[in-house]
């Protein structure tokens, strides 16, 4: 019956083919591109005006593996621990941190988020003009099982002999003066690496962990087994911190010039001791290599400037403030200023991209719990404030 069709219906007919056969094509390309697996493109933010593009032909299978991958490409500007946000559009483009890999968007924008742990928050790179800083070598608080350091090579050989000998037959191992100080000058060197003023219990736990580790220094006459070795720790940490401010370090030197033979009219020497207080990391930190108070107040001047400007640089802001650190914690811990003086001098520290890093590198613990803890004293002067208003209706 085709035959007797007429040729523009013939012609239609051949259209008509055509079309449907183009239609199928097309609904094949789609479910061939539904079966693919998706293409990630992504812009990765790894400063506040730096970006660069990642193109993944799969998605990760953690957020860990992201972070390598952007680790490898971003050498070596992130050479640092960092979380990853992305903008969710679950809620309007805000930021959220990326947690879960599911979560990862086939095109989207994403920011790079220093961790808390890390105290180096200003990297330094071959364009940096600013001085080297020194990061502070207080990187822990006080341990809650104390580590007992390694010894020279010849008092690690005669502990090894002792405990040997103490094992067999319970004699205790008799030291040289020059061992027993050697014992004495490492531990009081591991103690100030987490608190230059230990108190009596730290000082004790100390000598409790250096007797467990070698049962060869226990003493017979003591109760404890090592009330004589927690007196010669604490001896050795008073006359290690008259060296190290003789040395001129500033966290145990501000102590120091009290009253004397001399100076029979100041201070007594062990009244007003300035020191960091629990879980305080960084308490007075000294001047950067090639550093004095006259170039560190010129970059407070030109960090003031800069918070001034309405297009604010906040890079330039996080390195003069990383730089300026030590003079803040000197103006903080000798000067004792109001609140209201030293914001006035310090301006930035009400940006809030600077709260993190000033917590972090004060207080060794994590943001997280300091936030809580501080919501919870927060609910609790609100309390008091509602039944004292309460009363005074």
């Amino acid at each position: 019956m085709a035959q007797n069709l007429c040729v523009p219906c013939r012609r239609t007919t051949s259209v008509d083919t055509q079309a449907l056969h183009t239609a199928e094509q097309k609904v094949i390309h789609t479910k061939t591109l539904m079966a693919m697996p998706p293409k990630y493109l992504l812009r990765v933010y790894i400063a506040t005006d730096v970006a660069v593009k990642l193109t993944l032909n799969e998605r990760p299978t953690s957020v860990d593996e992201l972070i390598g991958i952007l680790k490898d490409k971003a050498k070596p500007r992130l050479d640092f621990e960092f979380t990853l946000q992305y903008e969710d559009p679950d809620f309007g483009g805000e930021l959220c941190c990326l947690v879960d890999v599911e979560d990862l968007p086939e095109k989207g924008t994403l920011r790079v988020v220093r961790s808390e742990s890390d105290l180096s928050s200003c990297g330094s790179s071959d364009t940096d003009i600013l001085p080297h800083v020194p990061v502070s070598q207080r990187q822990k608080t006080w341990p809650d099982v104390f580590p007992v350091p390694t010894f020279s090579y010849e008092v690690e050989h005669v502990l090894q002999e002792g405990n040997s000998v103490f094992e067999s037959s319970g004699k205790t191992l008799k030291l040289s003066r020059a061992q027993k100080n050697n014992i004495i000058e490492n531990m009081a060197s591991l103690m100030y690496s987490f608190k230059p003023y230990p108190s009596d219990r730290d000082v004790g736990m100390a000598a409790d962990a250096l007797i467990n580790a070698h049962p060869c220094l226990k003493e017979l006459g003591s109760a404890s087994g090592w009330y004589g070795w927690k007196i010669s720790l604490k001896f050795k940490m008073g006359n290690y911190r008259t060296r190290l401010a003789r040395a001129g370090c500033k966290e145990v030197s501000v102590n120091t010039g009290k009253r004397s033979r001399n100076n029979p009219e100041k201070a007594h020497p062990h009244s007003n001791i300035k020191k960091a207080r629990r879980a305080e990391v960084n308490f007075l930190p000294n001047f950067p290599r090639g550093q004095n108070e006259d170039s560190l107040e010129e970059m407070r001047i030109e960090m003031k400037a800069e918070v001034d400007r309405a297009d604010r640089n906040l890079q330039s802001i996080e390195k003069l403030m990383q730089t300026t650190f030590a003079l803040r914690r000197q103006e903080i811990v000798q000067g004792d200023p109001l609140v209201k003086d030293f914001l006035e001098r310090w301006p930035a520290l009400q940006v809030q991209s600077q709260v993190k890093i000033i917590i972090t590198k004060t207080i060794i613990h994590r943001l997280k719990v300091f936030s809580a803890h501080l919501q919870l004293f927060l609910l609790y002067w609100l309390f008091i404030l509602k039944r004292y208003c309460t009363h005074k209706m």
